[in-house]
């Protein structure tokens, strides 16, 4: 029987990451996972998305709210699709990192997203996640893990360093006007960009409100990225501004309402000291 103690085996998060994540609202995390511990779950992944897009193929008809296949392919709570996955998704050692880069005590899901962008796969445009969030705290957080090694010119991300510090800055969806609108306003307020080359079983982190992209996928191989996406244990719904985040009330905490504790069943506590 295979022994997976590794996805709860404390990682050390440093001083210097700490600072890091808090100055710039980003960061690399190298060697989270061995590449071999990596691929034990990528072939688990890789058939929930398969089985998923399997299924859509037989509906008729589906509400869309973001199309994004231009961007990648995304499928959202694959923890709920296949057990291996929702013990990759549910790994303490990864949320322990995320509550230490908040320095917050516990943490919650919020969902997992399976991003896989193909080769010729357009480059996403700026954003900010947190536009699509009805929480009432600053303390959340996405963990990007590639599934296989992810060079630059496959669609790596790209941050705009400290920019999380200005908050929500538009009113306004992943699409090419938010592009244009976040590119301006990283010129006008000459935040400093970087992106990273990662091996399997690396990640960055980034912020709700840190305004981020990822170039197109210019070469012959598929990036595979599992995302999973935390907040603060005792954040609370609050009232939608903008259809999204009323779609992701109704979607990611079923059955809240606004004021209440963001604590549903698709929300569970995944770490807390």
């Amino acid at each position: 029987m295979t022994n997976y103690k590794f996805l709860d085996a404390p990682y050390h998060v440093s001083d210097e990451h700490k600072e890091a994540y808090r100055r710039d609202g980003c960061i690399l995390v190298k060697n989270i996972l061995r590449q071999s511990e990596v691929e034990q779950f990528r072939m688990y992944i890789e058939r929930a998305v398969e089985k998923h897009f399997e299924e859509r193929k037989k509906l008729q008809k589906e509400e869309v709210v973001d199309d994004y296949n231009a961007y990648f392919t995304q499928v959202t709570n694959l923890w709920e699709k296949d057990e291996m996955v929702k013990k990759f998704v549910f790994a303490k050692r990864f949320a322990k990192i995320a509550a230490d880069l908040m320095g917050v005590t516990g943490v919650r899901l919020y969902h997992d997203q399976a991003l896989f962008k193909e080769p010729g796969g357009l480059p996403t445009p700026w954003h900010q996640d947190q536009y699509y969030w009805p929480l009432d705290t600053n303390n959340t957080i996405t963990m990007w893990m590639p599934l296989v090694d992810v060079s630059k010119e496959m669609g790596a991300l790209k941050f705009a360093l400290n920019s999380q510090k200005d908050g929500p800055v538009g009113d306004i969806a992943i699409s090419s006007e938010s592009n244009e609108f976040y590119e301006n306003h990283i010129k006008e307020k000459c935040y400093d960009v970087v992106d990273n080359e990662l091996k399997a079983g690396d990640a960055t982190f980034h912020g709700g409100w840190t305004i981020h992209a990822a170039s197109a996928n210019n070469s012959n191989n598929r990036r595979e990225v599992m995302t999973i996406i935390y907040y603060a244990d005792g954040a609370r719904v609050v009232e939608p501004t903008n259809k999204q985040r009323r779609v992701d009330m109704e979607t990611f905490h079923p059955g809240l309402k606004p004021g209440e504790v963001a604590a549903s069943s698709l929300n569970p506590l995944l770490f807390s000291v």
